[in-house]
């Protein structure tokens, strides 16, 4: 059934209360919870979730989280969606609230133009079993863009993260439920909430890194240029790594 819903508080997750659909006194949980937060998106969402619908067979749930969008990014989103939340604005307050909502026992947060491997819920899921450390990972990431320089820009990052486990948004970060809950969600920063979980997640744990690509949009570095976007990435990591708030960072970005 397809519905919108909106977000409440975020207390009674954190405790490790969540919501979950229920059916007499069972609990119904599904596996993979894949959790999507959007702002006006109304180019890409629908072709997003498209590519979603074989997880969603398969026993996925897909959780949109609208940040306030003024177009028809949830218009579009709700009959491709399990549902529809709507929250304040920033990823990391969106996707706390799509995390709320989640009854999977393992969590994967995808950027609205962002699209997944075929079989990703296998590969996340098979890979954690497999595993006898990782509780959370990432995936490899291509850059789909103008410019050549982005086949190394993406190889830049797989490698930085697959050496320092640090990932970005871009590579569709899953974490198991448990322990996400254990270490209170995504911190509530206006920019670098990717950078800021991995490093508390890394104290718990070092990330999968699966080998397998996402294809994320370049439109960010075909609008703005690749050297000059490259230059800011770095500047902007630099100035969080030397303590800059994330809130005045995120000024710059803009």
């Amino acid at each position: 059934m397809h519905h919108k819903a909106y977000c409440a508080g975020l207390n009674a997750f954190i405790l490790g209360v969540g919501t979950k659909a229920k059916t007499g006194l069972a609990i119904i949980m599904q596996t993979l919870s894949i959790i999507i937060p959007m702002r006006n998106e109304a180019a890409e969402i629908a072709a997003t979730l498209s590519a979603l619908a074989p997880l969603r067979k398969s026993g996925a749930q897909v959780i949109v989280v609208d940040g306030g969008s003024t177009d028809t990014s949830a218009t579009l989103a709700a009959p491709l969606a399990d549902v529809v939340l709507h929250s304040a604005p920033g990823r990391a307050s969106q996707m706390n609230c799509g995390a709320a909502a989640a009854n999977g026992e393992v969590l994967l947060f995808l950027h609205a133009d962002t699209r997944l491997p075929e079989h990703a819920d296998q590969l996340i899921l098979q890979g954690l079993e497999r595993s006898n450390a990782a509780d959370w990972g990432r995936f490899d990431v291509q850059i789909q863009g103008q410019s050549r320089v982005l086949k190394v820009v993406a190889a830049m990052i797989n490698w930085r993260s697959r050496t320092f486990g640090i990932a970005t948004g871009d590579q569709a970060i899953f974490i198991r439920r448990s322990l996400f809950q254990a270490i209170g969600g995504f911190p509530q920063q206006a920019l670098m909430e990717d950078i800021e979980i991995c490093t508390r997640l890394k104290k718990h744990s070092p990330p999968l890194c699966l080998r397998q690509q996402v294809q994320t949009s370049g439109r960010r570095w075909d609008t703005r240029g690749v050297w000059r976007t490259i230059f800011l990435m770095w500047r902007l990591r630099f100035l969080y790594w030397i303590g800059v708030p994330a809130d005045k960072i995120a000024k710059a970005y803009r």
